[in-house]
């Protein structure tokens, strides 16, 4: 099993849970002193920016697997978050988010498919976000890559159907995880690149996203839970094409389905700026 964006998170625990079961795990990061050491989890060294990195990674575990061992699954779960009024946005933010969240995701895919296909059926899994059905203001970038996300995945999914490789990509949506530490202090660097005619726009708003993301650190669900459908991805018999993880993200779902647009927005709008 290959597991990206492995040091903290739900990558952590994605491979803390195959472990606990027994399965070998190669932990792919950027700084390999940040995986705990495990009998069953090998660090790899894996920017996902880099093609090369990708590749490199690849024949790491093509040769600690050897001829007789299979890799059963790929789960692509590294990412970041970019946000901000996209009026005012960076665009090189935009594609940074774009390299890590998608094109990243493809070029780990494309190195480690041939290893899958080595001895047979193999799973895909891409770790998304209920962001990839529904984008709440001031995420777009995020959102956009998620969307994207989701669309390369169901045309895998049906590409690599004639060899008998699954795609699933798993929908969470607030998971309590260190990335909201973060989103906080990208909050905090998004407001002081805006001039003052921006701020006077959306300076409200970025305050009640702020807080929005203080408080979802210690209020959504845990990373483990995420864990054990990328489990449930890999060896189920018959696994989903998508995983909604969690109660909050089955609502989202369901609303941003069954409600007209207007008053889906709405909605969206006074839960997360409340107006």
């Amino acid at each position: 099993m290959i597991v990206t964006g492995a040091s903290t998170g739900i990558g952590e625990a994605m491979v803390a849970n195959f472990a606990t079961n027994g399965i070998r795990v190669f932990a792919a990061v950027r700084d390999l002193s940040t995986v705990e050491a495990h009998p069953l989890v090998t660090p790899v060294r894996l920017d996902v920016t880099s093609a090369q990195e990708a590749l490199d990674a690849a024949d790491v575990v093509r040769d600690a697997l050897g001829t007789d061992t299979r890799l059963r699954g790929i789960v692509n779960n590294a990412g970041i978050a970019v946000g901000g009024p996209l009026e005012f946005l960076d665009l090189d933010d935009l594609r940074r988010q774009l390299e890590v969240n998608v094109i990243g995701q493809l070029a780990v895919t494309q190195a480690f498919l041939p290893l899958l296909r080595q001895h047979g059926k193999g799973r895909i899994v891409f770790t998304s976000s209920v962001a990839g059905r529904m984008a709440a203001p001031f995420i777009g970038p995020y959102a956009a890559s998620k969307h994207a996300l989701n669309g390369m995945a169901e045309s895998m999914r049906r590409e690599l159907k004639p060899w008998g490789i699954g795609v699933s990509v798993l929908s969470p949506a607030t998971v309590s995880t260190p990335i909201w530490d973060k989103a906080g202090a990208d909050i905090d660097e998004a407001e002081a690149k805006l001039s003052p005619q921006a701020l006077e726009l959306y300076g409200d708003a970025l305050t009640a996203m702020r807080s929005i993301s203080k408080d979802a650190r210690h209020g959504g669900i845990p990373a483990s839970k995420v864990a054990e459908a990328a489990h449930h991805a890999v060896f189920a018999r018959r696994a989903k094409a998508e995983y909604l993880v969690g109660t909050e993200a089955k609502m989202i779902a369901a609303a941003s389905s069954l409600l007209p647009f207007r008053t889906f927005d709405k909605a969206v709008r006074k839960q997360i700026l409340g107006s």
